[in-house]
């Protein structure tokens, strides 16, 4: 799954993907949300595998909770 963290720069980017399925989509965010993917000394940000530049964790999350959404295409 290494391969399909790194193409993504964003969590949006993830749980709008067309061809993914939600389970991946799920499990993909929540290996960014995860505390591995912390920044030292910057618990506000997470940098996922392969990733240019850290992102968000409230962004991440709010990535999670979209897929959640019943307007959210999977």
């Amino acid at each position: 799954m290494s391969q399909a963290l790194s193409r993504f720069t964003h969590p949006f980017e993830v749980a709008h993907h067309p061809t993914l399925e939600p389970e991946v989509k799920r499990a993909i965010l929540a290996s960014w949300a995860s505390d591995a993917s912390a920044v030292p000394d910057q618990p506000a940000l997470r940098r996922p595998a392969g990733a240019e530049a850290p992102v968000s964790v409230d962004d991440v999350l709010a990535a999670l909770q979209a897929l959640d959404s019943p307007t959210t295409r999977h």
